[in-house]
Formats: C-alpha cells, structure tokens, sequence
C-alpha cells in the first residue's frame, strides 16, 4: 500500500491526481515548446545559402530559424537536411556580415506573417516587416505562409464576368471572377501600367480589396506604384497628432520583394501576398484581387535557389521542380465559398519566346491570357494587347451572350483578315486589292485604334484624361464599326478614345479644322 493512500485514502488520492493533470499537461506543452526552440549555430555560409549544425535533430523543413544581426533579425528557411544534425537554409535577406560559430534559434514554425486589414495601405516585405516607415504592423493575427490548398468540398466554380473597364479586355478576353489571369509580353510593352490600371479601376468600380505582390521588379516602379495608389485614393494615408499613421479606408496592401532583394526573398513573397489575400477570402468573406508582378520572376528565384542547393537543373537551367513550385502557388488561388481570389499576373516572357518552360507552364494553370505584342506597341496602339493571341475560357455565347460573342468573333476574323492581306499590300499596295478588301483594311485599321485607350493612371505621361468603358458601349461601338456605320470616318478619330460618341465628336472636331 502507498503511504499517500494509506493516509488519505484511495478516493482522496485519485481526485488529488485528476486536479494535478491540467498542470502537469501545461507544463509537458511549455517543456516541448522550449525543446522545440533549440539552438544551433552557422557552419558555413555561401551567398544565400547557410548551413546550420544543431547538436540534435535539426529543425523540420520549412521552418523559420533566426539569426541576430547588428541591422536587426535575419530570417533563414530550412531547406535540406545533410546529416550529421546540419540543415541548409535560404536566407530571407543580405547575409553580409555573417560568420561561423553565429548563434542560430528555431522559431518552431515556418514564416508567419500579419494578415487582416492592419496590413491595407501599409507595404511590407516577405518576413512581415514594414517598408514604408510608418511604424510597425499591427500583428494581433499572424499566419503561415506554407499552407495547404482549399480541398475540392470547399471549392466553388462561378462564372461570373469581372468588368474592367479597358475595352480590349472586356470584349475579347474578358476575365473571370475568382480566375487566374496571365498578363503576356516582353520587356517595355505595358504589363506593369495595365496592371496599375487594373487595381485602379477594380478599386473604384467594385470596392474591393486588392493585394499587390512585387516579387522581383524594379523598385522604383514599386514606389511610383505606392505614391499613385496614394494619390488616386486606393491607399489612404494620415499622419495623427501623436506622429503615428492612420491607413483606414485604404483598399490595397503591398508585398515587396524587389530585384535587389536575395533569391529567397524573390522565391517566397508571393506566397506572402497570397496568405494575406487567403485571410481576407476566409476570415472576412471578401472577393480579392491578387496581383502578381512578375510570376516570372517568382519561377526564376526558384531557380536560383535550385542551383544554390545543388540540385541538377532541368530544360534551358530551370529547376527540376518547376511545375510543382509554380502549382503549389497557383492552388491556393481559388474561389470558395466563403469568398474569392481574382489573380492577374504579369508574365515576364524571355526574348518574347512563348515556349520557355517557365511561361510554357503558367500557361496551363491560367483562366484567360491578355498578350502584350510589341509589334502592336511600336504602332502607338496601347494597351498594346493582341486581339488574336489573347484568349478566355469565358468568351463563350452560354457566359458573355450571344451578341458580345458575335462581336468579338466579328473582331477577330476581320483583323486575322488584315493580317493575311498586308504581305500582299507589303509588295502590291492598296491599290491592287478589290474593293471588298479595301473595306476590310479600312474597318480593321479602324478596330484596331478603338481598341486603343487612354489610361487613369497614365494621365501625368499622356496628358490626356483615363477612360473607364462599359462593356455595353464597347459592344455597340465596335459593332457600329463592323457593320460600316463609320466608313466615312477617319482612322485617327478613333485613336485614344473611350466610347464611339467621343471617337463622332474628335471626327467632327478634326472635319471642322480641316484635317
């Protein structure tokens, strides 16, 4: 018999037992916490690149570690295990100043990142961090940025049009609510401008909340951005008597991770923007829009990186893993049905090859492509989008209607009859085609500058006043084209225009001064 027993009795000592488990369970959880945070320190570190020796078992892959530096805590993402206790990480940001021997701690989780509306109006880069100095973000609600995709019972498929106001869009490729959209085109064709027309205008007509995620571009382009959202509206920004910032009413949050910034921080930002879109989705019932500028940046991080770790690339030096990097991000990107994700992202394509595995692959997980094509650019015709290689899953007459699928098929066959006409206009001229032919020139050159329009958010550029086109004017403007209403006409009437009555009275206005 136990003493304890004998001298209390048998019920006495269960009872006593039963009211000590809730300590000894927080105390076993506070043990393993503190077990979990082990500690290790620097063995080597080359670039981006550091491996880290624990003296047990190293921290699971994913997991954030942290490293003190004088500039502040530098975060490091376990990447590999190598035996002997060591893991290879990617750092997050410079590794300047780094040595061996350098204490290491594991945060016992991967990165987690302020999500919810602290982070409207406010940029910050792929740990949480701010970058605009108006003071730290508000971290009451963190996530992960490594987490599973929506299962198939949560997913809801709509087909419901997304209007955005640019009538090339709108008419030929138009955009699915809760899609993925891919912006296409080389360097200088316009990707980043019609992408800041996009958040201005989805921010003005549909009041939602967007999430711009700047993984590998300019950082310039990065400000100009912030200072325009500021200055049409779309971030709201007040500084208080006590020196502190007020960002309510603002209705986009920015994720930076620029070109100058490590391969890492290129290789995760994305899934930094996109954890703060899946809160503002599932917490808040929200339609999002996510955009991403460049995804093509985003698959040559991870290149990057694939090489830093050793592995053996694949086609023109791509990582092996290509298509499991880019789905694992793209799978996240969904409607349920709490709320939506709308993603645009602008492809960055190389020397303007379309079959580059790294476009090749965003090609099959996209909704609906909007092609920027420099040939149509070097006309002056902006948004220099090409009506016959752009596409949309949604240019069907059960989703758009009868009357918008005739128009836009009406469009593209009478520019693909253009196209097939200028070799022989090339070598003969226009006085060699038939009539019949001359028409067609005349109406296609016609379409193609209407298509043309003058951007909100390029008015300091183009001196000329943005235009927001609904989707009917467009229909029943380029309808009145096709049908030969505006044969008497000038081209230039049509150029940079928003609605066909602005494209009558620019017609009359250079009738009346003689040109």
């Amino acid at each position: 018999m136990y003493p304890l027993v004998k001298a209390f009795g048998l019920r006495a000592c269960r009872s006593f037992n039963r009211s000590l488990q809730p300590c000894v369970r927080t105390f076993a959880a506070k043990s393993s916490v503190k077990s979990k945070l082990s500690k290790g320190s620097i063995s080597q570190v080359i670039g981006a690149v550091v491996d880290v020796k624990f003296e047990g078992t190293p921290p699971p892959i994913l997991n954030a570690l942290w490293v003190d530096t004088p500039e502040g805590r530098l975060s490091l993402e376990v990447a590999q295990h190598l035996g002997n206790g060591v893991a290879r990480t990617i750092a997050m940001s410079a590794t300047e100043g780094l040595t061996r021997g350098q204490e290491v701690i594991d945060s016992g989780k991967p990165i987690t990142v302020p999500v919810g509306e602290a982070t409207l109006g406010r940029i910050m880069n792929v740990t949480g961090d701010p970058l605009d100095g108006c003071g730290p973000i508000a971290d009451e609600k963190m996530l992960p940025i490594h987490r599973e995709a929506v299962s198939f019972s949560d997913q809801r498929t709509d087909e419901a049009l997304l209007i955005t106001g640019i009538k090339v869009v709108d008419l030929l490729a138009p955009y699915a609510k809760g899609g993925k959209i891919g912006l296409f085109g080389g360097a200088g064709v316009g990707k980043t401008v019609l992408i800041m027309e996009l958040i201005n205008n989805v921010a003005k007509k549909h009041g939602g909340f967007s999430v711009f995620a700047g993984v590998g571009e300019r950082t310039r382009e990065g400000n100009e951005l912030y200072h325009e959202m500021l200055e049409t509206g779309v971030i709201k920004r007040k500084q208080r008597a006590d020196g502190t910032f007020d960002f309510s009413g603002s209705k986009a949050a920015l994720v930076y991770g620029q070109m100058n910034e490590p391969p890492g921080a290129r290789a995760r930002v994305a899934l930094t923007g996109l954890t703060v879109a899946e809160y503002f989705r599932d917490e808040d019932g929200q339609d999002v829009l996510l955009f991403i500028d460049n995804i093509y940046r985003f698959t040559q991080a991870g290149s990057e990186v694939s090489a830093l770790l050793g592995r053996i690339p694949s086609a023109v030096g791509y990582q092996p893993t290509l298509a499991t990097d880019l789905g694992a991000l793209q799978e996240r990107i969904t409607t349920t049905k709490k709320g939506s994700i709308t993603s645009v992202q602008a492809v960055y394509v190389p020397a303007d090859d379309i079959t580059d595995p790294a476009p090749a692959t965003t090609f099959t997980h996209l909704d609906a492509t909007t092609v920027l094509s420099r040939s149509i650019a070097e006309l002056g015709i902006y948004p220099a989008v090409d009506p016959l290689d752009s596409t949309s899953r949604m240019l069907s007459a059960n989703i758009v209607g009868q009357e918008q699928y005739n128009v836009a098929r009406g469009v593209q066959k009478i520019l693909q009859d253009y196209k097939s006409l200028q070799d022989i206009i090339a070598i003969l001229g226009m006085d060699e085609l038939s009539e019949q032919d001359k028409f067609v020139v005349a109406r296609a050159r016609k379409v193609q500058r209407f298509l043309s329009q003058p951007f909100q958010v390029a008015e300091v550029f183009t001196g000329k006043p943005g235009r927001f086109v609904e989707l009917q004017d467009t229909i029943s403007g380029i309808k009145e084209i096709l049908d030969g209403h505006c044969d008497d006409m000038p081209e230039m009437a049509f150029y940079m225009v928003g609605g066909l009555q602005e494209a009558k009275e620019k017609a009359a206005e250079m009738k009346k001064s003689g040109n």
